[in-house]
């Protein structure tokens, strides 16, 4: 028997709570994880943590790559280059050319992975 066919869901972590700008002024101070004692406790609130930190970067990145594909846009008056959108992002050229493309694949509905 097929398997109904399913939309494929990434696995959203734990959010991110912002913390009150006092703690945030704290060096020492990192979402509250100084404070839990109990190990088991500790790597799993920072495991979720390490998570949601790596699927905000993943989706900054994507959205830095759909921004750099529209400024790359040939149809656009004020369009920028490859080299003027490394320099803006702080990107070598190549790897510029590299996130036009990708954006371009996810602007046209491509795959993420």
């Amino acid at each position: 028997m097929a398997q109904p066919e399913r939309s494929e869901r990434k696995l959203r972590p734990a959010p991110l709570l912002f913390e009150p700008s006092e703690a945030a002024a704290d060096p020492e101070h990192f979402f509250d994880l100084e404070s839990i004692e109990d190990p088991r406790e500790l790597l799993a609130r920072s495991t979720e943590l390490t998570l949601a930190f790596r699927a905000a970067t993943d989706r900054a990145v994507e959205f830095q790559a759909l921004a750099a594909a529209q400024l790359a846009d040939p149809r656009r008056f004020d369009r920028l280059t490859p080299a003027e959108i490394a320099q803006r992002a702080e990107w070598t050229e190549d790897y510029a050319k590299k996130m036009i493309e990708f954006g371009r694949e996810l602007g046209r509905g491509g795959s993420q992975q």
